[in-house]
């Protein structure tokens, strides 16, 4: 008998800023919106729903905190179906910040649950990429905009 482990995104990053600052991005959208999505209805705060837009492409998600603690963890549902979001913070030497991303509860069959855990790895990654930018040295890359730009087709 086969046993198989469901699909995981997941995705890490470090970041050479302080765990606080790294954290206070994610949870701040006035910060987030520099590296991620362009609107939310406010920052994330255990137990308010917020909603997050990425109006380039006319979609947005809403976004449950289940669980956060400040500079460690964030524990969050979002997308439909939901699934859930876990980012973990590790203060490193040198005022640096590990920052693990995994995502994981995808639906469907094994190989729609596949191809939703490696589009998010490579879509957690990006935002990983573009938090790194705008925290290290202040640039706004614009990565999420530029993974689907109109006249491409989807692959």
């Amino acid at each position: 008998m086969e046993i198989r482990e469901a699909p995981t995104a997941e995705t890490a990053m470090l970041i050479r800023r302080p765990v606080a600052e790294v954290f206070e991005a994610i949870v701040d959208p006035a910060i987030t919106t520099k590296f991620w999505f362009t609107h939310s209805s406010g920052r994330l705060d255990a137990g308010k729903p917020v909603q997050w837009e990425w109006r380039m492409y006319d979609v947005s998600t809403a976004v449950d905190v289940n669980e956060i603690v400040k500079d460690k963890t964030i524990v969050m549902q979002w997308s439909d179906p939901p699934t859930t979001v876990v980012w973990t913070f590790t203060e490193m030497p040198d005022n640096a910040t590990f920052l693990d991303i995994r995502n994981f509860g995808f639906a469907g069959s094994g190989d729609e649950q596949v191809k939703q855990a490696i589009d998010s790895t490579g879509g957690f990654s990006l935002v990983l990429a573009g938090a790194k930018a705008w925290l290290e040295q202040g640039l706004t890359l614009g990565l999420i905009g530029d993974r689907h730009p109109k006249g491409v087709p989807a692959s």
